[in-house]
């Protein structure tokens, strides 16, 4: 029995369709024909300016975004009217899956920054996934990462402590980090204050102290956008931990 070759994924990190492939293809291994299938359905599209709108909520579901360069945030309306931060989305991260449900988005999707995607039309990845059962548990895989995201954002509104807020918003973060490929202690902050501060459900006043608290406690280390965690053990002990088990610690 001749074996399927295996696609060089080094090879594929400098092609035009591996940061758009990315979280579809790893970790699973998958034959070079397949992998070049799915490459197949991806189309460019022109880059996005900041506050480039990439969906709206209402519109029809056509196809899955994924950013090449940039990072995006999704928003939608909240109960007083205004309009609130619901998800962030990094480079490689796969954008859209809100409108799995019934077929129309749920909310907005913005450009943070100078960003272009690739755009997977779903109706053509769902066939495929069909005939393809690696490509369908790895759509599977993602589908509930992004399920426990928004348990973790859930997780973030309910805690009482500001410091708790933002570090599992910083601890989360880095756990993305990682599944990326990325150095998980050492990343930049792709979104404003103000949009981590509507995330979390606080002031942007308070984003900013709690930040400084956590830098002069020598958890993080901050410098505009960069952020190199210290502490790993005590940003997690902060992320998961409620104040009262703390203390009795």
């Amino acid at each position: 029995m001749i074996e399927a070759a295996v696609i060089d994924l080094n090879r594929l990190r400098h092609s035009c369709g591996q940061c758009s492939l990315h979280q579809l293809c790893l970790p699973e291994t998958m034959a070079k024909a397949d992998m070049e299938r799915l490459d197949s359905l991806v189309k460019r599209r022109r880059p996005l300016t900041r506050g480039g709108v990439l969906f709206r909520s209402g519109d029809a579901m056509s196809a899955l975004f994924v950013a090449r360069d940039g990072a995006f945030k999704t928003t939608a309306l909240g109960e007083d009217g205004s309009m609130q931060v619901i998800g962030f989305h990094l480079p490689g991260e796969l954008i859209g899956l809100d409108a799995l449900g019934d077929g129309a988005h749920r909310c907005d999707a913005e450009a943070l920054g100078p960003a272009s995607v690739c755009e997977i039309p779903f109706n053509d990845l769902s066939r495929l996934a069909a005939e393809l059962p690696s490509l369908q548990r790895q759509l599977l895989r993602i589908i509930g990462r992004s399920v426990g995201r928004d348990q973790d954002h859930l997780e973030m509104m309910g805690r009482r402590h500001a410091s708790e807020r933002l570090a599992l918003f910083l601890y989360s973060l880095s756990e993305r980090y990682q599944a990326l490929g990325h150095c998980e202690r050492e990343f930049s902050l792709p979104m404003s204050r103000e949009d981590i501060a509507s995330y979390l459900g606080m002031v942007i006043e308070t984003v900013s102290r709690t930040f400084s608290r956590l830098q002069e406690d020598g958890v993080i280390a901050v410098r505009g956008r960069q952020l190199r965690i210290l502490d790993g053990t005590r940003l997690a002990k902060l992320a998961h931990e409620p104040e009262s088990q703390r203390l009795r610690g």
